[in-house]
């Protein structure tokens, strides 16, 4: 089945690759417009970002037990979220936000991805020291 699979994905690549070496041809050559290079520029987008979206979704039906990690791993980062944006607040005064042209929401956000990026700089250091000492006592 992967191979079967692995195979169609191959051949559906090698399209979008000929495909887009053909556009890319007849665009220098003045055959086609802009307009139609863009289009199919949009279309590669949104056909990634749907594979990218799906993908996993379909490798955890799939794979059941193996994604048992990913899904902890995924809830995780939702906990360090939620605590980053209960944590972060609006600094500055409403005369401020008026003049930085923002919102205390966005003010919000922002605090919240400063604490979440302290939090995970601060357990990669953790990490990289526990690595590091758990190697000595082996």
């Amino acid at each position: 089945m992967i191979d079967k699979s692995s195979k169609i994905l191959q051949y559906c690549l090698y399209a979008l690759l000929g495909i887009s070496a053909l556009f890319g041809i007849l665009f220098y050559t003045n055959v086609v417009s802009d307009d139609l290079i863009l289009y199919w520029g949009y279309i590669l987008v949104i056909f990634t970002a749907i594979i990218t979206i799906v993908a996993p979704i379909v490798y955890i039906i799939f794979n059941l037990k193996s994604a048992v990690k990913f899904i902890i791993t995924l809830g995780a980062i939702l906990v360090l979220i939620v605590i980053s944006y209960a944590l972060a607040g609006n600094e500055f005064s409403p005369f401020q936000l008026e003049k930085m042209k923002t919102t205390a929401e966005a003010s919000r956000m922002v605090g919240a991805g400063l604490i979440l990026t302290y939090i995970l700089g601060a357990l990669t250091v953790l990490s990289i020291i526990y690595a590091s000492i758990s190697r000595i006592f082996k």
